[in-house]
């Protein structure tokens, strides 16, 4: 069985045709059980999406479509689902493949970090052969496709091509807007290799802080978002200002939303339906103070935490607490996250203590039936599970999110806490690993007198006791040797 498991591990044609042939097969059932069944497949927002392309292909604007939130480069790159017949389904095979490209992303980056081929596909397959990866891309979210992204902005960066790394952070923050958070980050990590100096003014260190990759990170990726956005601005006006950004900071959406704040927003959905309840509570709006804990967590006390010691691994924590503190946090939001779990988990105390890391999946997905449990009742048997039932299980997956988090930032200090650990410990040895320096001939030559009527028996160092009796059987090598004593 291992060796059927090793030879599996290491063909990655065979890992990618089994990802590529568990995608065809969901795709598939997906057109099938939507034609058959009421309960569809697709996801809403993928008719949502191809709505919007339908629109594009006649000449109108995507926002005619409503909700519509996104970038109109989406509905531009699904006008062929606006041809009819199945390539109606021809996104969701894009975002599939996307997910193949994103694959093998990660098995470059892996490699990079100094792993086997076979190690590095088997950590790959976390994501490949993830059967919620596959469900959500073939159900027609385009989150794949914003992973390849992601991914290629962080293969840019590792391989100091900081140019392109600044377009493609441009060209995710236009696509998306949450992955603002991971320039924070690579802007943190391009530390400048110049010495440090306490004596150093204010001025100084600015300066010392605004080195030439930083502000080609910060120009490109600048240039590059800006450009983007006049673009559209120019092409579709205000409505995309509001409907791809603005929109985001008010937004009110209590559907299949597992953050804490689900029956918050409810309840302020139903105040803002009622016009003289909403007068009186338009001066709080909880929903803009919501980002003030994500957006401190996740923009500022990570990123200076750990973003130098390990910059994938601080990706994914930066993630997982912008989703888990997130106002709206659905299903799809979690491929955020997962993409980078491949590039922690090989050096992570998950897999090295195995209880602790199948307690965390366990506990994971636990969290996510129990919630999927209330919200069907909700939906589908139309029975009020809002409290106790939907806000407890809502509490409990946060609570499971935090800890998981813990683990991750911990994982990365105590790997940068031990190397420091191992540096000074070589530096300063203890007195069984004391050395003996042969001395040079100048050194011997000004040997005191006193020095030269020692016996040969043995000298006295300290504390410690060199034994000289067999001293001429050993061979000395060059001069400047630095023997260990016994």
């Amino acid at each position: 069985m291992s060796s059927l498991t090793f030879s599996l591990f290491s063909s990655p044609t065979l890992i990618f045709l089994l990802a590529f042939l568990l995608r065809t097969v969901l795709l598939v059932y997906g057109i099938y059980q939507d034609s058959v069944s009421a309960l569809k497949y697709t996801d809403i927002d993928y008719y949502v999406f191809t709505d919007a392309a339908r629109a594009v292909s006649r000449g109108s604007s995507p926002y005619d479509r409503a909700t519509y939130r996104y970038t109109p480069l989406l509905a531009w790159i699904l006008l062929p689902t606006s041809w009819g017949g199945l390539w109606f389904n021809s996104g969701k095979a894009l975002f599939a493949v996307s997910d193949l490209v994103a694959g093998g992303l990660i098995m470059i980056l892996l490699k990079r970090r100094g792993l086997q081929e076979h190690k590095a596909l088997r950590y790959a397959c976390v994501w490949l052969l993830n059967p919620m990866v596959a469900n959500i891309s073939t159900r027609g979210s385009s989150e794949g496709f914003l992973c390849v992204l992601v991914m290629a902005l962080l293969w840019a960066f590792e391989t100091r091509q900081i140019a392109l790394a600044g377009v493609l952070l441009g060209l995710s923050v236009h696509f998306k807007i949450y992955p603002f958070i991971y320039g924070i980050s690579m802007l943190w990590a391009l530390e400048s290799n110049t010495a440090r100096s306490s004596s150093n003014t204010m001025l100084q260190n600015a300066l010392r802080f605004l080195n030439a990759d930083r502000i080609l990170l910060v120009s490109t990726s600048l240039l590059t978002f800006i450009a983007l956005n006049v673009l559209m601005y120019n092409i579709y006006g205000a409505p995309f200002l509001q409907h791809t950004f603005f929109h985001h900071v008010t937004r009110i959406d209590h559907r299949h939303n597992f953050s804490p704040y689900n029956t918050l927003l409810y309840l302020s959905s139903a105040q803002k339906a009622n016009k003289a309840v909403h007068g009186l509570a338009s001066s709080f709006s909880f929903e803009a103070l919501a980002f003030v804990p994500q957006l401190l967590l996740s923009t500022i006390l990570i990123p200076l935490a750990i973003a130098k010691e390990d910059l994938p691994r601080t990706l994914l924590a930066q993630t997982l607490a912008f989703v888990t503190f997130n106002k709206v946090c659905t299903s799809q939001y979690f491929l955020w996250y997962l993409i980078f779990l491949p590039l922690y988990l090989p050096n992570s105390s998950l897999i090295a203590q195995t209880r602790l890391g199948a307690t965390a999946l366990a506990l994971w997905l636990l969290g996510q039936a129990v919630w999927l449990q209330q919200g069907y009742d909700l939906e589908f048997l139309s029975k009020s599970t809002f409290v106790p039932g939907l806000f407890a299980s809502s509490l409990a997956f946060f609570v499971i999110n935090c800890w998981i988090l813990g683990i991750i930032v911990a994982d990365v200090t105590n790997t940068s806490a031990g190397t420091r650990t191992d540096i000074a410990t070589l530096s300063q040895p203890s007195k069984s690993d004391r050395v003996l320096v042969m001395p040079t001939a100048n050194d011997r030559a000004s040997t005191s007198s006193e020095d030269k009527g020692k016996t040969s028996e043995g000298r006295s160092r300290g504390k410690s006791i060199v034994d000289m009796n067999d001293i001429s059987n050993v061979h000395l090598g060059p001069r400047n040797r630095v023997l260990k004593s016994s």
